[in-house]
C-alpha cells in the first residue's frame, strides 16, 4: 500500500509517511485528507488518504540543501540540460565558466553530457551557440526530491499540485 505526503498547515509539503500514520494523525484531529487514493479502501469504506494537511503550524528550522553532484543531477532530472539525453554520462557544467568569475553556485551549474560539456568549453551557453533546456534554480527543499521521484514514478500524480517548482 501507499505512502501519504503530508504538508504543513501552510501547505508546504513536510514529509511522506505511511498511510497508517497518516490514518492516526486524521483520527486524532491533527490532520485532514486533501487526496484519497479511489483505488483502496480501508474498512467501513473509508479511503486510503494520499495528501493530508496538519491542522497546525509546524515550525521547521532551515536547513539549506547542499550543493553537490547528486543534488545537481537529481534537480536537473539526470538529463542533460543541452541536448537533453539521459543515457549519457553526465557532469557538472558551469554556466558562466569558472575561469570568468562564474561561482559554484545553484544558479550558475547544471548537468551536461561529456560531449556538450566538451562543445560548450570554455564559452557561455550564449558563445558556443548552445540554449539550456531548463534555467538552474535552487530547490526549495530535499523534500521536493522525494515527492517528485514518487511524482515521476507515475503511482502520485496528484502530489504534483502540492509540490512547487517541479512540473
Amino acid at each position: 500500500m501507499g505512502q501519504v505526503l503530508v504538508l504543513n498547515a501552510s501547505y508546504e509539503p513536510l514529509n511522506i509517511t505511511t498511510w497508517r500514520r497518516a490514518t492516526v494523525l486524521m483520527l486524532k484531529g491533527k490532520a485532514e485528507t486533501l487526496e484519497e487514493d479511489s483505488s483502496h479502501k480501508l474498512r467501513h469504506d473509508t479511503l486510503l488518504p494520499t495528501v493530508i494537511r496538519l491542522r497546525h503550524f509546524v515550525r521547521v528550522p532551515y536547513r539549506e540543501l547542499p550543493l553537490t553532484r547528486k543534488n545537481i543531477i537529481q534537480r536537473d532530472n539526470n538529463c542533460c540540460q543541452y541536448c537533453g539525453s539521459f543515457n549519457e554520462k553526465l557532469s557538472i557544467d558551469h554556466v558562466l565558466p569558472r575561469s570568468r568569475g562564474g561561482r559554484d553556485e545553484w544558479s550558475n551549474v547544471t548537468t551536461a553530457c561529456l560531449t556538450c560539456n566538451v562543445m560548450k568549453g570554455n564559452r557561455t551557453p550564449q558563445e558556443a551557440g548552445m540554449t539550456l533546456k531548463k534555467i538552474p534554480f535552487k530547490p526549495l527543499s530535499n523534500m521536493s526530491f522525494e515527492a517528485k521521484k514518487q511524482i515521476n514514478s507515475g503511482r502520485y500524480k496528484e502530489w504534483s499540485k502540492y509540490v512547487i517548482g517541479w512540473s
